[in-house]
């Protein structure tokens, strides 16, 4: 018999025409998936993918993902994507849904960020009967931040905060939003399905194509709530993870329709369509002038803004008619800085020492940590101010001070530096598109240094000595104090106090090294 060709078989299922052709990593990062192995999100992907395949609305989804491991949703899906602020996706969908009937609007939520901050959006959403499709991935955990204690926690269950596991009277019971949910009046399709077994996987397949079809209907609120696997938090194999959603989870959260009025209900009337923007004026009784005129004051200083919109710049509503102050440059009385690179490289400790040193010093601090969403090999930055004046914003979006611990965190904030400012880079030397001729620019291997007293890790305390001693702002003595209240183990304080020491030393070793 001779080997079968390609147009002897039938395709039955393939690669669905909402997903990307490709899905894109970080360069540095093209080995690894966004999810981790075992995960749920991938197989509802595929299920969300499917129905919008099947229903033909592609070009009219509009897809959103708040903070949390959701919020990878927009590298796969090819459609409309937002990505909304903790919490508020389903505020941003009701936004979206009310100004753009036409669209299918899909908020796509995990348990931490549904169930706990966002707990009033999908209960006003949800009691409204918006006409909008929410997937609420449970994994009884926050994941994405470490494995913190979820309102969804079961009893017993450990994390990093209930490390006895969940206690009634001290965390209360888990918080089951689905039959919240459907003691509304309004919603149209509430279910709570599972991805324990192929069988509970096919059962929620069908209902969250169920739940956008009502969506494409008219027919108000839908809600799908999947219990999905998170092996890595819950250290589990995937195989035991998926065991432990259908043994366990299952007994919480029992599967099943909690709500289905898809028969009985009826298309949901289209909203008034919003006033154009040339009958603001009128509709804020602010007569019909061509011109709107808004004074601020702060003390001696006055802003005049004229509120019409720019002829030059269709996408500026408004633009005022003062120019942007410009910010000062570099200053040892007002350090702006900001630390960056990826997790694991001490980048948050680095701006912790800085803001306690200053403390100690009686300067004004301000420290402000930001990371990426990712669950490994994510970014991480944080914003440190040091002033002897007050300190008006924690925010340093202009920093006079960069301390870019790899190559992709030199290429994001190097062109924020304030001209006369330092860009302090671990690598070998300033990439060429990086290069400024207004700011310093010093280049050291600072890991492979810190490499050489024993420790790589304490790359971020090399650099920071550096810094220390380009600024001279801060006391030795204050640092050292920083540094005996963060750094608890002797081995890491008395590797740390060398880091930092070596630091000083190469910045006075280089000349400067100062480059254009």
């Amino acid at each position: 018999m001779s080997n079968p060709s390609v147009s002897d078989y039938t395709v039955v299922r393939s690669k669905a025409k909402a997903f990307y052709d490709r899905y894109e990593r970080k360069d540095e990062l093209q080995h690894q998936t966004h999810y981790c192995p075992g995960c749920g999100h991938g197989i509802i992907h595929k299920m969300l993918a499917n129905a919008i395949d099947e229903l033909g609305i592609q070009d009219r989804t509009i897809l959103i993902s708040p903070v949390g491991c959701s919020v990878f949703a927009y590298y796969y899906f090819d459609v409309g994507n937002v990505q909304a602020a903790h919490g508020r996706a389903p505020a941003v969908g009701t936004a979206i849904k009310r100004s753009r009937p036409g669209s299918i609007v899909v908020s796509y939520q995990g348990d931490g960020d549904l169930s706990a901050i966002g707990s009033a959006e999908i209960l006003h959403a949800a009691n409204r009967g918006e006409n909008i499709t929410a997937i609420f991935v449970n994994n009884a955990v926050y994941s994405m931040t470490g494995g913190q204690a979820a309102p969804t926690t079961l009893l017993g269950q450990k994390s990093t905060t209930t490390p006895n596991g969940r206690s009634a009277a001290t965390e209360g019971y888990p918080l089951r939003i689905s039959e919240l949910l459907a003691t509304l009046e309004a919603p149209v399709y509430i279910a709570r399905v599972g991805l324990g077994e192929n069988k509970q996987i096919a059962q929620a397949d069908r209902a969250i194509r169920h739940a956008v079809e009502n969506q494409v209907r008219g027919l108000g609120f839908s809600l799908v709530e999947v219990l999905s696997p998170c092996p890595t938090i819950w250290k589990m194999s995937a195989v035991d993870a998926q065991k432990w959603v259908r043994d366990v989870m299952e007994k919480t959260y029992p599967l099943g329709v909690l709500r289905d009025h898809t028969t009985e209900a009826q298309p949901r009337s289209a909203p008034e369509p919003v006033p154009s923007l040339d009958r603001i004026p009128e509709i804020l009784g602010l007569g019909g002038g061509d011109a709107l005129r808004a004074s601020v004051s702060c003390g001696s200083d006055s802003i005049s803004i004229d509120c019409r919109p720019s002829e030059n710049d269709g996408n500026h509503l408004f633009e005022p008619e003062t120019s942007r102050v410009k910010q000062p440059a570099f200053s040892a009385a007002d350090l702006r800085i900001r630390v960056a690179g990826f997790g694991g490289q001490g980048v948050l400790l680095a701006g912790e020492v800085l803001a306690e040193a200053g403390l100690d010093a009686g300067l004004e601090v301000s420290w402000l940590p930001s990371y990426g969403p990712e669950m490994r090999s994510g970014t991480s930055n944080c914003h440190i101010r040091l002033s002897h004046e007050v300190i008006d914003s924690p925010l340093v979006t202009s920093p006079n001070v960069l301390l870019a611990m790899n190559e992709p965190s030199l290429k994001k904030f190097a062109a924020a530096v304030q001209p006369g400012g330092w860009i302090l880079y671990n690598g070998d030397a300033i990439a060429d598109n990086c290069k400024r001729g207004d700011v310093h620019a010093l280049a050291f291997p600072f890991t492979q240094i810190a490499d050489t007293l024993g420790e790589p890790r304490v790359a971020n305390m090399v650099i920071l000595g550096t810094l220390l001693e380009i600024t001279g702002v801060l006391p030795q003595a204050s640092v050292e104090a920083a540094l005996h209240r963060l750094v608890k183990q002797p081995r890491w304080l008395e590797i740390d106090q060398r880091a930092l020491s070596r630091g000083r030393e190469l910045y006075r070793e280089s000349s400067e090294g100062v480059m254009p």
